[in-house]
């Protein structure tokens, strides 16, 4: 931060002690003067608010100095002798804050905790991911002792699918005299999000700043130029809704799609294009007419595009580009094309402090790593950061970018959260990105995350947002993400075993409900319920006006009209019997078919005859299909779909022994057989004359039907010379019938919802013996009680919480050693990416050895959870993977860098943070196993991971 550096550690550390908090402004005037530069109003809003003794809730986009406000809650707390804790959704995040407030307060004052890291940990200051706190706050430690503020960082992590729920038990269990500061991005239900928290924590101030220090330009990388993305009367810091685009632009993506270079144009890659009318118009994400791109488009080389920035002065810039393959491969491409971004005094600085940072790398890993060619680009000024990497290589890249040494970062999107490396201009390569199960479009919201790093304060007046065009670039598409900078923030939040152990243990079952009812999922899904309530009073309403638009002086017309319902229901469902029927006769004809059995078909896409050359498999739904040359020489495998009405065996005819039917004069004698057979009368052929089954009965025959249409010529209302416009107003009424009993259930569903399924989860606890039921003397339920297992739950947080318990329990784990143990826990906190291509696992030892039975049992138990949940109407946490049992145990048992990553495709950032949640994992089974054996094995097996690349590659 600006000004950090102007007073030394020790005189700002005395200056906070000095400076008590008071209702005059006395603290927010002495912080002011402490950082030596001027606030934002938002800034000063919220530094105000923490001072009234209120809470705060502080929106603003990336870069816009939100932390300000947490420091400042810093600032009071040790100005009254209070702790602060400040957290974090990620150890990076929480590593570099860490660095920050040691600066500030100096490293007596502040402490971290990561899971695998302590350090300072009683310090008045303490830094530390959502987790610890979380963990903390069940277990009633004694560090929560004199706790005044907590600063959630990147609070809007908690609409994260994985990790998000932690935010919000960290938010509804902490101390109601802790004063919370939540810093998020900007969110357009800022508002809602706060009145939740005025709800569960008291009086909160909600601060919302959508004004960006640094305005964001937005430009287009097309034909080897940079193009504004709006026209040029339009204020791109506010462009409103359908800003007008860019007609340059505009024009030369038309001549891109008609692969013209148009009158004296030049490509991306320096030569002229061919010249041609254009489109008549921009045809969207398709690129080309027709929906599919043109072979002629080239993409523009990364190193051109990196060229083109340097010229245009936008450097240091961050490319993101959504794959780690890409990101490697994009900095491969600058080396190769000889870029050099750096003066020989900058890259001997980076050389150097390269040296600094990896100097405690055994030699023997350098290769292993990559060092030398990552070393080689940074000197060049260009790396790429991605998780793949080791933590150390990333810090070092974001230390040398931050200082302005690296000048070009090719980066996946997990930068984009929180780490403190702001850049003149962003690059997105592409506007989709993989969701990890499909290509889906970029959010708004994540736009604006990664744009959110153009423009560094204090230096550049204006950042730049750089879209480079592609095949499927829609610049109106384009306009639409960059002006709308506001997304909503969804609440992930769901009950967990470990949550209802530890909450039943602390307030019991009922009151845990109650609990679990204020969180923001539940808060969110009743303000739901609100519009739909409005929604089913407004169908009420109709209905009733309905009723009495269909009324006959004759009858009951609902009854009626429910008697024409029946006969159209029941119409229908003779079709589809039938249709079923016909399918069912179609697939029995192709069952049985043998080798040269000449079928005669009907009807449909292959009519005509054909010999059978593979009868094919029998069963699945699609049922046989057969592979069958035709009368015109054409091999096809035939399904039910294209003979509707089956076949017809009529014979059989000899097929060569070895007929291949890619062979076209093999195809065209056994054809040529065909036709002369067909001619011979059927006593000479001597084959079978089998077909399909007969047709399925008529409606007419159906006696169902009969009675119902006697039912409906009998009814008063049958004769009503209005019956038909009743009728309409009769349909309108059943069909918003059906739509407000649908209704009804989603409101149903919504109200209570978090409870219920903390309620099947505890009845699956109790089915396991992890909770108890006391009953009372006369036998009615009385208090539910966490059991003696159920204590050791409490301190177990992975995912699959429930499938260690019962591992522990089981005595799975009670024949391993540290390294075999260390394997096994692996397979449940590794979940592969859909690059890892690692094909079948090897189990070290053998199918027979101890690892490989505690394997088989650890599937086994997963499989009886997945039973239990399923019965309980409870989302499954998925199969074990076995992806790095050999990597895990290679490495517990001593083995080299070399061997363990040699033999895989893993990379070695992922292998360390594998590596750091296993001995999370396992620091947790020292606490809570009940064997003694299996809890000295995961200490050991801590030990055993917590080398080499493990213990050096990060704080």
């Amino acid at each position: 931060m600006a000004g950090d550096a102007r007073v030394p550690s020790f005189e700002r550390f005395s200056l906070a002690r000095a400076v008590p908090p008071s209702a005059d402004g006395a603290a927010l005037a002495a912080f002011r003067e402490l950082i030596g530069f001027e606030l934002d109003d938002f800034q000063v809003a919220g530094c105000a608010a923490l001072e009234a003794g209120r809470g705060v809730l502080v929106a603003a986009p990336t870069g816009a100095g939100k932390t300000v406000v947490g420091e400042f809650a810093i600032q009071l707390a040790l100005a009254g002798g209070r702790k602060a804790f400040y957290t974090t959704p990620i150890k990076a995040l929480s590593n570099q804050k860490f660095g920050d407030l040691v600066r500030r307060y100096g490293p007596e004052s502040v402490g971290l905790l990561t899971g695998d890291t302590s350090v300072n940990g009683d310090a008045p200051v303490v830094v530390m991911t959502t987790e610890v706190l979380r963990n903390m706050l069940y277990a009633g430690s004694s560090a929560l002792d004199g706790l005044g503020y907590v600063v959630m960082d990147e609070v809007h992590y908690l609409a994260d699918r994985m990790r998000g729920p932690v935010w919000e038990e960290v938010i509804i269990h902490l101390a109601p005299d802790v004063q919370l500061v939540s810093l998020s991005a900007t969110v357009s239900n800022a508002e809602e999000f706060g009145d939740w928290l005025e709800m569960v924590r008291g009086d909160t101030a909600v601060v919302v700043s959508e004004h960006r220090p640094v305005p964001l330009g937005q430009l287009v990388l097309a034909r080897g130029q940079l193009f504004d993305l709006y026209a040029g009367h339009v204020d791109p810091t506010a462009p409103g809704v359908n800003p007008p685009i860019n007609p340059e632009l505009a024009d030369a993506l038309r001549r891109r799609e008609a692969g013209s270079g148009g009158p004296g144009g030049r490509n991306a890659h320096g030569g002229r294009g061919p010249t041609g009318r254009g489109d008549r118009g921009f045809r969207g994400r398709g690129g080309a007419p027709g929906g599919s791109p043109r072979p002629s488009f080239r993409p523009t080389p990364r190193p051109a595009v990196v060229d083109l920035l340097a010229g245009a002065g936008l450097l240091p810039a961050i490319v993101f580009i959504f794959s780690r393959a890409g990101c490697q491969g994009a900095v491969g491409q600058c080396l190769a094309a000889g870029l050099r971004l750096t003066t020989p005094a900058q890259e001997a600085q980076i050389r150097e402090l390269v040296e600094e940072r990896c100097a405690t790398i055994p030699p023997e890993d350098l290769d292993v790593l990559g060092f030398w060619d990552w070393s080689d680009a940074l000197a060049r000024g260009i790396a790429a950061h991605h998780a793949g990497m080791l933590p150390v290589f990333k810090e070092t890249v974001e230390d040398l970018f931050s200082r302005g040494l690296v000048k070009v970062v090719f980066a996946t999107e997990t930068l984009a959260l929180g780490i403190n490396m702001p850049a003149r201009s962003v690059v997105l390569e592409k506007l989709i990105k993989w969701d990890g199960s499909a290509h889906v479009d970029m959010t708004p919201g994540e736009y604006t995350q990664l744009t959110g790093r153009a423009g560094r304060r204090g230096i550049d007046p204006e950042g730049h947002a750089v879209v480079i065009d592609n095949p499927g670039l829609d610049p109106v598409e384009l306009a639409g993400l960059a002006s709308k900078r506001l997304y909503p923030l969804r609440s992930s939040f769901r009950p967990t075993y470990n949550m209802a152990v530890n909450l039943v243990a602390q307030v019991g079952r009922e009151r845990a409900r109650e609990v679990l009812e204020t969180s923001f999922a539940q808060f969110q899904a009743d303000r739901g319920v609100v519009g739909l309530a409005k929604q089913a009073k407004a169908h009420t309403e109709a209905l009733e006006g309905y009723a009495e638009a269909m009324r006959c002086h004759l009858g009951d017309f609902a009854e009626y009209a429910a008697l024409r319902r029946a006969i159209t229901e029941r119409e229908q469902g003779l079709t589809r019997d039938a249709a079923r029927e016909r399918r069912e006769a179609a697939a029995r004809s192709l069952e049985g078919l043998q080798v040269g059995d000449v079928l005669e078909i009907a009807t449909g896409r292959r009519a005509g005859h054909a010999v059978v050359l593979d009868p094919g498999s029998d069963g699945g739904f699609e049922g046989p299909r057969p592979t069958l040359l035709l009368e015109d020489r054409q091999v096809r495998r035939v399904s039910i779909a294209e003979v509707p009405d089956g076949v017809r065996t009529i014979g059989s005819m000899r097929v060569p022994r070895g007929f291949n039917g890619r062979n076209p004069a093999a195809r065209r004698e056994l054809a040529a057989d065909l036709r002369e057979w067909l001619p011979e009368p059927a006593a000479k052929r001597g084959g079978r004359r089998r077909g399909p089954a007969g047709g399925p009965k008529a409606a007419t025959d159906d006696a169902a039907l009969a009675g119902l249409r006697r039912q409906v010529r009998a009814h008063p209302c049958h004769a009503c010379p209005d019956r038909e416009e009743h009728a309409r107003w009769a349909e309108r009424w059943d069909r918003l019938r059906r739509e407000h009993a649908a209704l009804v259930t989603r409101i149903e569903g919504r109200t209570s919802s978090i409870a219920r399924v903390f309620d099947r989860i505890c009845d699956v606890l109790e089915r396991l013996g992890y909770l108890a039921t006391r009953h009372d003397d006369d036998g009615t339920r009385g208090r539910v009680t966490v059991t003696a297992d159920g204590q050791w739950l409490r301190r177990l947080y992975a995912e699959n919480d429930l499938l260690v318990a019962e591992c522990l329990r089981r005595g799975s784990w009670e024949q391993l050693d540290p390294a075999a143990l260390a394997a096994a826990v692996s397979t449940v906190v590794y979940s592969a990416r859909r690059d890892d291509h690692e094909g079948e696992p090897r189990i070290p030892g053998g199918p027979g050895s101890k690892l490989a039975r505690a394997l088989a049992e650890m599937a086994e138990i997963g499989s009886e959870l997945d039973a239990l949940e399923a019965a309980h109407q409870i989302e499954s946490t998925g199969p074990l993977d076995l992806g790095i049992v050999a990597a895990v145990h290679r490495w517990a048992a001593g083995r080299s860098l070399e061997a363990v990553l040699g033999s895989s495709d893993l990379a070695a950032g992922d292998f360390v943070r594998w590596c750091k949640q296993i001995i999370d994992l396992l620091d947790q089974i020292a606490q809570a196993a009940p064997s003694a054996h299996v809890r000295d094995s995961a200490r050991r097996g801590v030990v055993a991971l917590r080398r080499g690349v493990v213990a050096y590659s990060s704080l």
